[in-house]
């Protein structure tokens, strides 16, 4: 007599549960880290842009320039044209003479929990407010742009 024996039922649905158990454990661990990384490549894309605006200041009679102009004189990437989204974040530059102000809001809630801005003075500043909010993602930053500087 043949003697066929596989896996029972119950020993299959104690692995599948044994493995929900891992992903429900890593997965919320990954999207925290995937989030992190975002965020510090939002930091590191506005240290770029402030480099350009330096660079373009001094070859253009003292203005700053905006993302066109940027693109244009091969300062910056055309990721950043218009919607202007690279790594979860949404990238906007207001460029008006000796004055500039270069933004990232993130896409969504789970690209990253704080919007960035940056001005002449070159310090990347953050936002953790959750009143007056409207940008993508429901990242906030100050009216008066007045955010902690990040470390």
């Amino acid at each position: 007599m043949k003697n066929d024996r596989g896996f029972s039922l119950l020993e299959l649905l104690i692995v599948v549960a044994i493995i929900l158990i891992i992903a429900t454990i890593a997965i919320p661990s990954l999207l925290r880290s995937r989030q992190a990384a975002q965020e510090s490549s939002a930091v590191a894309q506005i240290r770029t842009i402030n480099i350009a605006e330096v660079t373009y200041l001094s070859s253009n009679q003292g203005n700053y320039g905006d993302i066109a102009s940027l693109i244009a004189q091969g300062l910056l990437d055309t990721r950043f044209a218009p919607p202007g989204i690279v790594s979860g974040y949404v990238y906007t530059l207001t460029a008006s003479g000796a004055d500039y102000t270069v933004t990232a809001m993130p896409t969504s809630p789970n690209s990253g929990r704080y919007a960035y801005f940056s001005a002449p003075d070159a310090v990347i500043r953050y936002s953790t407010s959750a009143t007056g909010c409207g940008g993508p993602g429901g990242a906030c930053f100050p009216g008066n742009q007045s955010g902690a500087p990040v470390s």
